[in-house]
């Protein structure tokens, strides 16, 4: 694998955990907390993660060799809803991190595009946790 298809690889691996964490935010606020105007932002904020490149990136996908795949006991260590939002909120701001950097080598508007995705979940963060859910006591 060269070095073009390994930052392939990286976007690949990075929209996918992106658009996941940002599933499962989704998800509780809609499902748990009936909250349709903030499930709603996230949904259209999932729906923009991705990338305009003509590549497939599907074909550079290696999950079988993925040498970090087995569950850390850290990540097994959830007490309850917000720790799951917590954890996920640091997944997809971690992974628009990533896109953003590697987008820098192939196309500046789009890492750009996921600067501006990470800024929106830091927003979308504090506004979750600490005013629109019941808080843990």
């Amino acid at each position: 694998m060269n070095l073009e298809d390994s930052t392939l690889r990286i976007l690949d691996a990075n929209l996918n955990r992106l658009r996941e964490g940002i599933r499962v935010i989704e998800d509780i606020l809609r499902y748990a907390f009936n909250n349709k105007n903030l499930a709603l932002k996230l949904k259209n904020l999932r729906h923009q993660c991705k990338v305009s490149s003509q590549v497939n990136l599907l074909l550079f996908r290696d999950s079988q060799n993925d040498i970090l795949k087995l569950t850390t006991q850290e990540e097994m260590q959830r007490t309850d809803l917000q720790n799951i939002m917590i954890a996920n909120f640091k997944r997809t701001q971690e992974s628009s991190r990533v896109l953003e950097e590697i987008l820098k080598l192939y196309n500046p508007e789009e890492s750009q595009k996921f600067k501006n995705i990470r800024y929106d979940l830091y927003t979308l963060e504090k506004e979750i946790l600490t005013t629109a859910i019941p808080q843990a006591k």
